[in-house]
Formats: C-alpha cells, sequence, structure tokens
C-alpha cells in the first residue's frame, strides 16, 4: 500500500469508534474524493487545532475569541446551580437534553487508579475555588454511574464539605443505567434524570 494512505488509515484508526475497516474505507474515499472530502476536512482540521480550546472558567470546548465561552458568560443561565460533569462531551450531550440551564464544571476526567488518575489531576480544585467565589447553592454530580463515577462522586462530595461550602450536593438519578456515560444517553433519559436528581448517594 502507498505510504501516505497507510499513514492515514492508520491515524484515522486511532478515532473512536473507527475499526481498521472503516479507517480504511475513509481514508480511501478521502484520497479519492479529494476536492469534495479531504480539502473541506482538511480545512476543518486546521481551524479546529487553531482555535478550539478550553474554557478557562469551566473546561467546556469554546474558540480563543471567546473565552470564557458563552455558556459561562449568558446572564440568562442560573448561577445558583453549577453540574459537574467528566469530560467536555458531557456538556453537549446534556444541552442537547434542553433540560439544564445551570453552570457547567469540567473535571477532565474521573478517579481510576487503573489509569493512574488521582483527585491532583481533576479539576476539583478549580471547583472548590468557583463555588468559594460566591453563587452556587447547589452541585449536580453528572458523571457515569460506574465504580469510578461512584468514588468520583463520593470524593467531591466529601472535599465539598471539608471545605465547609455550605453547598446542596446531588446527582442524576432516574433513567440512567449502571456503567453508563452522560454522552452516550438519549436527551429524554437526560431531562428525567436532571428533573429527578437525588441529593441522598
Amino acid at each position: 500500500m502507498v505510504e501516505p494512505i497507510a499513514e492515514l488509515i492508520e491515524a484515522l484508526s486511532r478515532l473512536p469508534g473507527l475499526g481498521r475497516r472503516s479507517a480504511s474505507r475513509a481514508a480511501l474515499a478521502l484520497v479519492r474524493e479529494q476536492l469534495r472530502l479531504l480539502q473541506p476536512l482538511e480545512g476543518a482540521l486546521k481551524r479546529a487545532k487553531n482555535e478550539v480550546c478550553c474554557c478557562a472558567q469551566c473546561g467546556a470546548f469554546t474558540v480563543r475569541s471567546e473565552n470564557p465561552c458563552k455558556m459561562c458568560t449568558d446572564p440568562a443561565r442560573d448561577d445558583s446551580i453549577i453540574c459537574v460533569v467528566e469530560e467536555p462531551s458531557d456538556i453537549i450531550a446534556l444541552e442537547g437534553s434542553g433540560a439544564f440551564k445551570g453552570r457547567y464544571h469540567v473535571l477532565g476526567g474521573k478517579l481510576s487508579p487503573v489509569r493512574k488518575m488521582g483527585p491532583e489531576k481533576l479539576r476539583i480544585a478549580e471547583l472548590v475555588d468557583r463555588i468559594k467565589s460566591g453563587g452556587a447553592k447547589e452541585i449536580l454530580i453528572a458523571v457515569s454511574t460506574d465504580m469510578e463515577g461512584d468514588a468520583t462522586a463520593g470524593y467531591i462530595q466529601s472535599v465539598l464539605e471539608g471545605a465547609g461550602s455550605g453547598v446542596k450536593v446531588s446527582r442524576l438519578a432516574l433513567g440512567l443505567p449502571v456503567d453508563s456515560g452522560i454522552a452516550y444517553s438519549d436527551p429524554l433519559t437526560l431531562r428525567r434524570a436532571i428533573s429527578s436528581r437525588t441529593f441522598d448517594f
């Protein structure tokens, strides 16, 4: 196989959801239809690389010219509740549900001894700082419902209690299956989970 095509297949196969065969089909389509497929993709990738960053306040995806992001600066959003998620992709899923109108905070992962992800690697200190700056009355923890997610939620609750933050801590409840991620849930399930959140976990 031609080396540049092999390199393209290898790069595409590293993407989530793309196996070797899918990556091979995609790569061949790109080189076969360069004007229609490859050039627009090349431009989009360059723009994403140059313009996309994480919001300095909440950690969501934004562009460098809007940092803090629109969700952090929107005066219509509710300052009294902060939804804590693992990744920026979770915000996209929650916003798609249309049920949450507060602020967000991205942790950047969850506690995982296997992946050597300890508390110091998560944006927990930044969350405490945001709460201390005032305004938040409730922290809604919207992390995965697996063992690592439960450990992360429990750790955050203990940190907030230890910091004397005085905020209520809730967690998504009804509708989310065990061992499931937020980004993989449908809008109706997320709406139900937000409206039925629990303070006992």
